[in-house]
């Protein structure tokens, strides 16, 4: 990357020059994938480890898919890393395609009265200007045509924005049958388009999990997209000098998967009806743990439990001398209280998202692998040790 400049930036990749500047006529950009996962037009925004890899993986397989089926497309081939991968550089056109098999999320906003699982047929096409100030407002081809866009000297007249149309329904549909073969229902999906070089409109930026929504056998429970993100919430909370085990609980979650960490700071000896205003804020209905680490003697976890019916885990951070130190205040608790304790911050993250993981199916299998890779290396272990006789 030492050779590349930065050219763009938007809220989930960076586009990069590309050290060879063309190939067959075309110029050539570099798309790197980042950590970052938002919602609600970047209004929630998170870093979540390892999100880069698995969105350039998804974007790579689906449109090495897409190019074998001569869908015209950006993407020429895989990068030197697995967060980026080579295309040809594009003058995007800020529109965004978006088509739905199945009535849901902002469409049943827009449209009261239609209900949820409409099935459209024809697929139902919509387009959004894009413009996150104004929240992506929809747009008409009339307001397209008006714009007077033009790209790479290409102008996009009535032919150009029904050609767009026609290959968001071919997309959407070779997808849809390619999900249906693993039993998945392609609920709807966004695309975008740019012109190259060459003045050839072409499909570009990226397609993965934030670009649809999968659903298997059918069932929106099992949803396979960013919607959980959307929705699920775990909260952290205790004193300030508890903050590093505090970071400590919120990494781990991370990495299993938890997306949308709260981390808050509040104590029930201090400050019980903050604590106890702040607890109301997450009982709005979603899968929600809160990890309580709190030093000392803990009031704070038995408390939020007692006045919560949201799973509240005690994560007392002791040392080896555990006995010894004042952790029966997190231990012994009045009936009817119902907390649970956790030795250090880090093991209660992990018990977190095992009960965050009946929700969610991505928590789930990082829990799982987790604990497969925990089994790899005992049995690695002892292979070494078998070699050594």
């Amino acid at each position: 990357m030492s050779e590349s400049k930065l050219l763009a930036e938007g809220k989930t990749k960076q586009i990069f020059s590309h050290p060879q500047d063309e190939e067959n006529g075309a110029k050539l950009v570099l798309v790197r994938s980042r950590d970052t996962l938002t919602a609600f037009n970047a209004k929630r925004k998170d870093e979540v480890e390892g999100k880069a890899e698995y969105a350039t993986k998804t974007t790579v397989n689906v449109f090495k898919y897409l190019n074998e089926l001569g869908c015209p497309t950006h993407f020429l081939r895989e990068g030197q890393n697995d967060v980026e991968f080579i295309a040809q550089d594009c003058a995007m056109i800020p529109i965004e395609w978006v088509a739905r098999r199945i009535a849901t999320g902002s469409y049943l906003k827009r449209n009261p009265g239609v209900p949820e699982g409409f099935v459209f047929k024809p697929l139902k096409i919509e387009t959004f200007f894009k413009d996150d100030e104004n929240d992506d407002p929809q747009w008409s081809d009339e307001q397209m045509l008006s714009a007077k866009f033009e790209f790479n000297k290409r102008k996009l007249t009535k032919i150009e924005i029904s050609w767009m149309k026609r290959l968001t329904d071919a997309i959407f549909c070779v997808l849809e049958k390619a999900w249906r073969n693993v039993g998945c229902a392609l609920v709807d999906m966004k695309v975008e388009f740019g012109v190259t070089s060459l003045g050839q409109i072409v499909l570009a930026d990226v397609i993965d999990n934030d670009s649809w929504r999968v659903w298997p056998g059918g069932d929106k429970r099992l949803q396979l997209d960013k919607q959980f993100y959307r929705d699920l919430k775990e909260v952290t909370t205790g004193s300030g000098a508890d903050k590093p085990f505090i970071d400590e609980a919120a990494l781990i979650g991370g990495k299993y998967g938890i997306a949308n960490i709260h981390k808050r700071i509040s104590s029930a000896h201090k400050s019980t009806t903050e604590a106890l205003d702040m607890l109301a804020e997450y009982e709005d209905g979603t899968p929600t743990v809160i990890i309580c680490i709190a030093g000392r003697s803990n009031g704070l976890g038995p408390v939020m439990s007692a006045n919560s019916s949201l799973p509240v885990i005690n994560a007392p951070n002791v040392g080896s001398d555990w006995a010894a130190q004042d952790i029966w205040s997190s231990l012994r608790m009045p009936t009817g209280v119902g907390c649970t304790t956790v030795l250090n911050s880090s093991e209660a993250a992990l018990a977190a998202a095992k009960i965050l993981s009946l929700n969610d199916h991505i928590i789930f299998g990082r829990v799982l692998f987790s604990q497969l890779s925990n089994i790899g290396k005992i049995f690695e272990a002892d292979q070494a040790m078998n070699n050594h006789h």
